[in-house]
Order: structure tokens, then sequence, then C-alpha cells
């Protein structure tokens, strides 16, 4: 195959190689000891030394090399296994090359001719394996052509797939071709010549939705935030739809919140990205939410099998899903029976003898002495084989954690209630030593064990817990205890009337597969507390400040050791989660879940909830929450169409169900009905909530439709909520966490309490009712909702950043604000060129920078573009006024400005400083331009060498990536406490008043008004009264150096009479000789600098004088025009540079 040259300084090192053929320019040669006998010593050396490398270190026997007369290096062009591979190219070199390179007289250009010819081959075996992946290569390749011809972008865009269809204009069809990009949706079509073609980012796609309309039985609406275009007449319009769903929403999650959202290793990188890659990962997004396994597992197999059920009697129809750890299986029919089996659960994965009754059978035997049969398994052996790899490989490494953990084990005893951590503090007081003690405690058992509440009518509650423990315990029996028990129907009804207390925290460990991450990480929960105690920062204060207002009238948290282990499962977590951290609504999820498990199975717990069951609803912005929300919101159009339209805004609905699924009704419901929800949520997960929100409003249709307004919709669903009750809190108060967000309505609330229990809804019957009308909503459903709707959030989110960005700077500027709204545009098109197109590292690089830290006391990151020094100098040649007609000059020019505005110097221009920038040239008058003018001409704009200036000139830095410099990891432990950042706060704000205050621009030296001169000369080329300015610019230069001369005069004959009064001091010296001569330094200094300088308001003065030059910079500017114009120029400009760069790299 062909290889990226690869230099060789030794054509024969260690006589490793031997030539096979050779002419001036190549030489074909074998790996010594490859095809020759074993008796020599060299050979046997040789092929030893390549058998114990392993397959990825082994070299290749045979080798093509590209040399030049006369050059000691030469270059490895193509490798392989065999011959007559090799041979083949050889035969091309000769037959293509080697008589064109005869012509070149420097031989040092045959080596670049023959190395970009290489590099060509490579990029189109590349296209060639990317066609190969397709269906029908040969149509992707002719595909790919054509995208590339008209759309003329880098090749680094890479296509994904096409789809021929219709894009209507009003109600014109144009026939034509969609093609999907990474990156971008384009279009093209040329009929009846005339040709349309339009390219449309993903980053500014706002909306996707399925239309039908009279004309458009069925299409695709795609909307941006300035048009909306509709495509139809698809041959899979369903697979057409899937795949632009797809590819818009990695590309938002990319580029729009790569801090905040979990997107797939694989997605991460663009040029891995295919349409069959596509399927794949909508199918592992689909096998994650089903089975709500961790975000980190692989789907390995897929394959149709039947399972034999014994509580049925028969084999049940489905799906197997291989995973990492897991073996999945669900029912054809979604929910009806669902088997998740841990590998580290399995003892073994057999295959027994097949029947007719019994084909290709697979039993899986696991720790509870219980097995499971698999029938109908197409590619059995390749199936088992895989498993068991897998299998072997987990049991090793369990083996080993198991037996260090033993190892570490075996010196500590533990105690039977709780086991504590001891620090060596230094405080004297008892009570404070009590306290830390309790802090670092961690309970053994679930807070309900030590602080039950007592309510009335505990005896009836008691013997309803009993019924439901003897419901369950036969459900064991039949169907199994454990993870892997089968999950039916059933099971669902046990859970719709509330798991017994005794069970919960066993079922709720089971339910989520809590319980096998607890096992595979023994000790690991300790660890973290010990970590995390002790240590400040924001999320402990957060923490600190919530752990009262977490269930405060249950006992378990009106007890120190409630809080303190409430305290000790949100550190660990943060620890443990830094990017999550703390999130309001997590301390009365972690107390509700303390109540019934296990202090550490709390933790893990907490774990699964935040991490599987409810992924991107606790980072910084709340994202996987509002894209339920979004979702709830169009479920309400689906399933209560009435309501919807009765209700103008559903979106005041979906805002007051917003705390439903943040803290799964535990805020809204009374404590009992709210726990009952928890149980079913750990059964259906979000399914659930769903369900529950829609029968919610369902039951309060009517009286929604009827309500005025927001208000009184809240009011209803407020009154409904807190009258839900259940079999065991007949008589119960409300809920302690609703008590938290409604302190005021809950006096109110308990007086109705009073009243009798008949006009109460029962938690149950309405779970049940849940189930009978939304029963039908499948996780595939809600995930491809998802899937659109996290688009339309992470839009909404970006408008608002902008919002935020042009509110911050429209004060500062004087351009209107449709001009404004439009660079911010261009500004942020130019950051996402870079993500497009720009190599890994700065496409990292420029992500990083553009997510701002306020400060860095604080947690929360405000989105703010920046643009490194070549971006800005693209963006700079679009915008300009005045172009000047040397192009290195404007990129001087353009060079110093970057540097001028680079306040930070941090190598990033902020949007800020450059619409200040453009605002200076478009809308201020004349002495701001000149000012300007004069800044960009004296330090630090203008470099102390403009013939080395060693960061305009080094190329290095201007292709490189953006920099971004981080605080060091060891600062970042340093948390300054709330008063150190109260004290810095207005230490800064007194440092900003000063900033504001104008200072006196620095004198220009001579040199420096050289170049102001020529920068000045420069920008009148092509203006129609080049002439006149020309002649003006001219007697202003003459008439600053007669200024300058004069004043370098003055200071020579003050400077001269200074001379000999020093002379007359001479002869009396009093200084120490170190003292006189820095004395002498200084008066050196003082001259040098006095020799030729003049000022701002002297230029100022003197351009004044000359009308031409008034009447030039006074001329208004359209600059609406230049950012129309900037438009249409940016992509091309942008997309052949980088094609330049990257085939000359």
């Amino acid at each position: 195959m062909w290889l990226n040259p690869e230099e060789v300084l030794l054509k024969n090192a260690l006589k490793l190689w031997v030539t096979e053929r050779s002419n001036q320019f190549f030489l074909l040669q074998r790996r010594r000891g490859h095809g020759e006998p074993t008796s020599r010593f060299t050979g046997l050396l040789v092929g030893a030394l390549d058998t114990v490398l392993d397959s990825n270190a082994r070299v290749a026997p045979f080798r093509i090399l590209l040399q030049v007369p006369g050059s000691q290096i030469s270059w490895v062009i193509a490798s392989g296994a065999a011959l007559d591979e090799v041979k083949k190219h050889w035969d091309w070199l000769v037959h293509n090359l080697l008589h064109s390179l005869s012509v070149f007289e420097n031989k040092e250009d045959v080596a670049s001719f023959v190395k970009g010819k290489v590099k060509g081959l490579i990029a189109e075996e590349v296209r060639g394996r990317h066609a190969a992946q397709e269906e029908d290569p040969g149509k992707f390749r002719e595909a790919l052509r054509k995208f590339e011809l008209h759309f003329s972008l880098p090749s680094s865009e890479k296509l994904v797939t096409h789809y021929s269809c219709c894009c209507w204009k009003g109600r014109v069809p144009r026939q034509g071709f969609l093609f999907l990009s990474i990156n971008h949706m384009a279009f093209y079509s040329f009929l009846l010549g005339k040709e349309v073609k339009f390219l449309v980012p993903w980053a500014e796609v706002t909306r996707l939705e399925r239309v039908s309309t009279g004309l458009m039985t069925d299409a695709i609406r795609v909307n941006t935030r300035k048009r909306q275009r509709e495509f139809s007449m698809f041959l899979n319009l369903d697979e057409a739809f899937g795949v632009i769903c797809q590819l818009a929403d990695v590309a938002l999650r990319r580029l729009l919140d790569s801090e905040g959202l979990e997107l797939d290793r694989v997605l991460q990188q663009p040029a891995r990205i295919t349409k069959r890659i596509l399927e794949e990962q909508a199918l592992r997004e689909y096998v994650l939410a089903l089975f709500r396994l961790p975000r980190g597992e692989r789907l390995h197999e897929v394959a149709s099998c039947s399972v034999w059920t014994p509580h049925a009697r028969c084999h049940t129809a489905g799906t197997l899903y291989t995973t990492d750890s897991y073996l999945c299986f669900s029912s054809r029919e979604e929910g009806n029976c669902i088997l998740l089996i841990p590998l580290l659960e399995v003892l073994s994965i057999e295959k027994a003898e097949s029947t007719s009754l019994l084909p290709n059978p697979v039993i899986v035997s696991v720790r509870t002495k219980k097995a499971f049969q698999l029938i109908e398994l197409q590619d059995r052996e390749e199936l088992v084989e895989s498993l068991s790899s897998r299998l072997r490989a987990l049991q090793w490494r369990h083996s080993m954690f198991r037996s260090s953990k033993d190892r570490k084990r075996s010196v500590s005893s533990p105690t039977p209630y709780y086991y504590t951590f001891y620090y060596d503090t230094g405080y004297s007081d008892e009570e404070e030593i009590e306290e830390q003690v309790l802090r670092n405690t961690v309970n053994s058992e679930a807070l309900m064990t030590a602080f039950h509440q007592n309510r009335p009518g505990s005896n009836g509650n008691n013997s309803m817990e009993q019924v439901k423990e003897r419901l369950w315990e036969d459900h064991f029996t039949e169907f199994g205890r454990g993870v892997h028990m089968f999950r039916t129907e059933k099971i669902q009804r046990l859970v719709a009337m509330g798991i017994p207390e005794s069970l919960r925290g066993e079922l709720w460990m089971t339910l989520s597969d809590a319980s096998s991450e607890l096992e595979s990480h023994q000790g690991y929960y300790t660890g973290l507390v010990q970590k995390s105690m002790g240590h400040n920062n924001l999320a402990t204060e957060e923490i600190e400040r919530d752990l009262h207002r977490s269930l405060p009238d249950h006992p378990a948290f009106q007890n120190p050791t409630g809080i303190a282990a409430l305290r000790r499962v949100l550190t660990a977590y943060a620890h443990r989660n830094p990017k999550i951290g703390y999130c309001q609504s997590m301390n009365i999820l972690a107390s509700v879940l303390l109540l019934y498990a296990k202090e550490e199975e709390a933790f893990w717990l907490l774990v699964a909830v935040c991490e599987r069951m409810l992924p991107d609803y606790f980072n910084r912005r709340v994202i996987g929450a509002q894209v339920d929300q979004s979702v709830f919101e169009e479920l309400i159009r689906e399933r209560l169409p009435e309501l919807a339209e009765h209700v103008p805004e559903i979106s005041a609905l979906s805002s007051v169900s917003l705390s439903w699924f943040l803290t799964l009704f535990l805020s809204v419901l009374p404590f009992q009905s709210a726990v009952c929800v928890v149980d079913c949520f750990f059964f259906h997960g979000i399914k659930a909530i769903f369900q529950l929100g829609l029968v919610v409003l369902d039951v309060n249709a009517a009286q929604l439709t009827a309500s005025t307004d927001d208000g009184q919709a809240l009011m209803i669903l407020t009154s409904f909520l807190d009258q839900v009750g259940s079999e065991e809190s007949s008589c119960s108060p409300s809920s302690p966490a609703a008590a938290e967000l409604t302190t005021s309505s809950s006096s109110g609330s308990s007086s109705n309490t009073d009243s009798p229990t008949a006009g109460r809804t029962n938690i149950t019957d309405l779970i049940n009712n849940s189930y009978e009308k939304f029963g039908d909503l499948t996780v595939r459903h809600i995930e491809k909702l998802r899937c659109r709707h996290r688009i339309q959030v992470l839009q909404a989110h970006e408008d608002t950043t902008k919002e935020n960005a042009l509110r911050l700077v429209t004060p500062d500027v004087s351009m209107s604000p449709e001009n404004l709204s439009e660079v911010y545009d261009l500004f942020k098109t130019e950051h996402f060129i870079s993500l497009y197109w720009g190599d890994s590292s700065s496409a990292a690089a420029a992500e990083a920078a553009a997510w701002h830290y306020s400060d860095s006391s604080r947690s929360f990151m405000e989105r703010q573009y920046r643009l490194d020094r070549p971006q800005f100098k693209s963006l700079y040649g679009l915008l300009v006024l005045w172009p000047g007609d040397s192009n290195q000059h404007s990129d001087t020019v353009a060079n110093r400005t970057f540097t001028l505005l680079d306040q930070g110097c941090n190598n990033l221009v902020t949007f800020r400083e450059f619409a200040g920038w453009l605002d200076t040239l478009y809308c201020e008058d004349l002495n701001e331009k000149i000012r300007l003018l004069y800044r960009l001409h004296i330090p630090p704009a203008l470099t102390e060498s403009e013939e080395d200036p060693s960061v305009m000139k080094n190329p290095l830095l201007s292709t490189n990536r953006p920099l971004y410099v981080n605080l060091p990891s060891g600062v970042e432990g340093e948390v300054k406490d709330y008063q150190d950042q109260l004290k810095q706060m207005l230490q800064d704000l007194a440092k900003e008043k000063e900033k504001d205050v104008e200072k006196p621009l620095p004198l220009m030296n001579q040199g420096q008004f050289i170049q102001f001169c020529k920068t000045l000369y420069s920008l009148f080329h092509g203006d129609p009264e080049e002439n006149d300015l020309f002649q003006a610019i001219a007697t202003v230069t003459s008439l600053v150096l007669q200024i300058g001369e004069a004043s370098h005069r003055g200071h020579s004959s003050g400077s001269d009479i200074t001379s000999q009064e020093e002379e007359t001091r001479g002869s009396h010296p009093t200084r120490v000789d170190g003292e006189s001569g820095r004395g002498d330094a200084s008066g050196e200094d003082r001259s040098s600098e006095k020799e030729w300088t003049v000022s701002y308001a002297q230029i100022l003065a003197s351009l004044l004088t000359e009308q031409a030059l008034v009447n030039f910079f006074e001329k208004p500017a359209d600059l609406s025009a230049k950012i129309a114009e900037a438009k249409e120029k940016q992509y091309q400009q942008r997309a052949g540079l980088l094609t330049l760069q990257h085939r000359t790299s």
C-alpha cells in the first residue's frame, strides 16, 4: 500500500534490507531473512526480531524507497506483505513517473513532486475505502465527486450519504440531490439550464420536523434562523429523516455544547462518521436507554433469538443485545419481557446439542444456580466464542481486583453497623471532635430503620406491608430474584401498588442495576469519603446550604446522623463527578435514597440516576431536563390534542412540569405517594414520568381548558397533586419535599388533610391509569423525540448566549442592532469554520477557548466565542474599511490590529473587542479613526523591530491552534474563601474604573511615524481622489517632519546646556561609581528618547489642515453592504485557504 513519505536517514541501516530492484530514483527492497534459507545467521537474526515484535510493530517485508541522487536521505513511499503487491506499485512508478522525473533540473523538486503524487494516491485510496463501506460503492464515489465539484469544500468535509429528492420553493419543486456531510446539508439541482444550490450548516438548523401539506404528502421541513425549506419525494423518507436528525444532533452537541453533553467517542471524531456508524449509534442509544446501562457500554452483537421463560412455560421470541458487561434480552413487543444479565453474575456460557425443537441452544449459567436457555441463535459459534472471551477477561480483572482488596482489608475488622474514618484533628473541644467523627461515619443501615415515622393508623399500614411482602415473595419464587429476574407486566402491577419498605432498597438496587456497580467497586465509596471530606469548594458550599432543606419534616433529617449521611453522599458524588458536581434537587433525591437504602447503596443509586437514568439532567445548564420538557410538549400535542388546542401556551404547562422531572414528583406529591412514583421510575425509567405527567394533565383537562391564565392552571395542578394519596398515607401530611418548595402553602394543605379522604386520588389508581392510557409510549419513540428536540434546546441556549453578548456590547458601540447581530454571526461562523476544517488540536483548542470562565471562583461557564490570529486576519480582510494596495502591508496592519485588540495577551480576541474595533472604523468620527491608526503604530501593536517581528512573522504561530492558558492543576485546589473572593472583586472593580480613565497616548518616534505614513499611503490606493490624497499626505508628512525636527533641535540645545553644567560639576564629584554610572546611562536614555518625537495631537492637527484627508476619513461607509459581501465570501475564502494549507502540509 502507499504510505505517507517517511524519511530514512540510512538506506541500508544494519544491513536489514536487501535491494531487489533499483533505478535512478527508486529502490525496491526486501526485508533480510524473508524468503531466504533458514541456515543464514543474519536471516535468522532478523526473522527472530520480527517475530518478537507484536503485530502493530512488525515491519512489512517489502518496501519502495524514493531516492534523490547525491542525497543521504531517502523516503519510504510504499510497503507490502507480498512481492506481487509491491510490484504493482513499482510498475506504476516506472510507467507513469520515471520518464517525467528526468526533465527536472533541480533534483530537490523531484522529491516534492513524487511525494505530492503519493499523497494524492493515498487520498484516492481513502475515498475508495469510504465508498467501499457504503451499500453501493460506485454510486457513492460518483456522489462524492459531484459534492466536491459543486461545493468546493476542503477534503476534510466528509460526505456521509446522499439522497435524490425535491426541494420546494413555494409551489415549485426542484428535483436534485441532497448531500449530507458531517457539518453541512447541501442541495444541488440543474434543470432546464437553471442551477440551484445552497449550503446549510448544521449549526444553523433550529428545528426539524415532518409535515404534510396539500402538495407535499409527506416532507421534511428544515428550519434555520433565516428561512425554512421543505424536501420531499424521498425513496425512504424515514431513513432520510433519521439520518438528518442524527447528523444535526451530533454536530450541535459537538459544536455548541461539547463541554456539557455526553457524546460517544466515535462521534467526537467526525472523520470516522459514516451512515453505518450512525445506524449503530442510534441502536446503541436505544439499548442504553431501554436497559438503563452505563453510558460507557459498547454494543457488540445483536441477534434474534428466543428465551425460555419458566413463568410462561414457553419460549419468548425477541432480540439479544450483548455489550461489554451485559447480556440483554427484550421481547418483540417492547416491555412485555425484559431480561438483564450482568456478565459478573455469569459462571459459564455453553453450547448445547441442537435438535429440531431446540435449534442452536445456548445455556447461560449464573451464580445463583440458575440457568437461562436461548435458542434459534444465528452464528452461534462466533457469538459464544466472543461472549466467552469477554467473560474470561472480566472474571480475571474482577478476581485481581478482589484479591488486592482482600489484602488491604486483612489488616482491619469491620464493625456491625457502621465504620469510621479517623482524621488527625487539632480540636480540643469534645463536641467538635464528636461532630467531626460523625461527619465521617458511614452508616451501614438505611435511615428508615432508625427514624421510622410513626403515623396514625400504622397498624393498618403494617398489615398492608405484610400483604405486599407476601406478594413479592411469591413473585420472586416464580420470576427469580436479583438483577437477572424476568421483568414482565406482573411486576409492573406490583410496583404500581408500591414496593414494601423492607424490600424497597433492595429492589431499587436491583431494578437500576446499581448492585452490579457496587459489587464491582468494593471500597470505592469509602475511599471517596476519605478523599472528599475536608475539601471546600463551591459545590460543598452549595451542599451545606441545602442540607437542612432536604425533607425538613422527616425525623431522619432533623438529626445530625441523617444530615451527616446526606453530606457524605453528596460530597462524595461531587468529588467523583466534578463535571456535574452538585445540582439543586439532587439533595431531595439523595435524601429519599438514604431513607430506604444503605449509605453506600444510596451513593450508587445516585450515580445510576444522574449518569444513566437521567442523562444530561444535572449538568451546568440542565440540558437533559429541558430536552424532556420539549419532548413532553410534543407528547401533549400528540396524546392530548383537545387540551393542546384549548391551551394556547403549552410551554406554560411544561414549565410547571419541570420540577416533576427534576425531582421525580418528590417536590409536588405527598411523600408516600411520591415514593411510589420513584418505585415506578426505577422500574420503567423516564417513561414512567412521561406517562404520569400525561395522565395528570388528562385527569385535569376539563379544568385546565376552562382556566383563564397560567396562575390558575398552576393552582389546579398543585391542588390536585396535593390530594394524591396512597393506602399508606391516607392520614399522612403533605410531602416534606414539597414543604421545601411551597412552604407558604403547606399550612393551607394541612387543614385540608383533616377532611375526609373520599375526594383524594389514589396514587396506585393514577399509576395504573397512566399505564392503561399511555402504556404504548415506547423508549424508542422517546429517544427519537429527544434527538430532535435537543436541537431546539441547544439552539435556544445559543440564542440566549447571543442576546447576552449583544446586550453587553451594545452600550459601547454606535452601529445598529441589526448590523451588530450580523457581525456576531460572522464572528461565530469564523469560529465554527476552524472546528469544521482545522486540525484536531486546533479544533479542540478553539472549542476550549469558547467556554469562558467569568471568574475562577465560579462554577458556571458562559459560551464566549473568540478568534485566534489567523481567524481574525481572515475576518479582517472581509470587513476592513480600507483594504490597501499591498497584501504584505495589509497583513502587517492586520497583525498589529490583532495585537492591539488582544488585551488579555492570550492570543485570542473576544467579540466585544472585535465589535469595538469595527465600530471605530465605520461609525466613529475622524478623531477616533486617527487615534486607532496612531495606536497601531506604537507599542504594543508595533513591535520594537519591524524587520524581525517574532510574533507576526513566525509561520508556526500564524497557522497554529489558538493559545488558551489554563491555571496549573495545583492552583485549582487552592480555593479562596468567600471573603477573599469579595475583596478580589472589589479590587477588580477599582482597576476597571482606573482603566476607564482615558490616558494620554505615548509619543511617536521617527521610525514609527514612517510606518504610519506608509500605512496612510496604502489606504488611498484605488480611491477616486487618489492623486489629491497622495499630495495631501505628502504635505502633512513634510509638516510633521518639520515639527519633529524643531522639537529635536530644542531638545538638542537643552542637552548641550546640560552637558556643560555636568562638565563644570565634574571637578567636584559627589556620587559613588555605581550611581554615577547609572546617572550617565539615564542621561543617555533621556537624550535618545527625545531625539525625534511627535504627539497624537500634532499629527491630528496636521491632518486637519488638508481637506482631502478630512473628506476621506469622514466619508460615510455602508457597513450593511460590507457585511452582506463578507457573508458571500467567507466560506469560499476560508475553504480555499484551508484546502491550500492541507495540500502543502
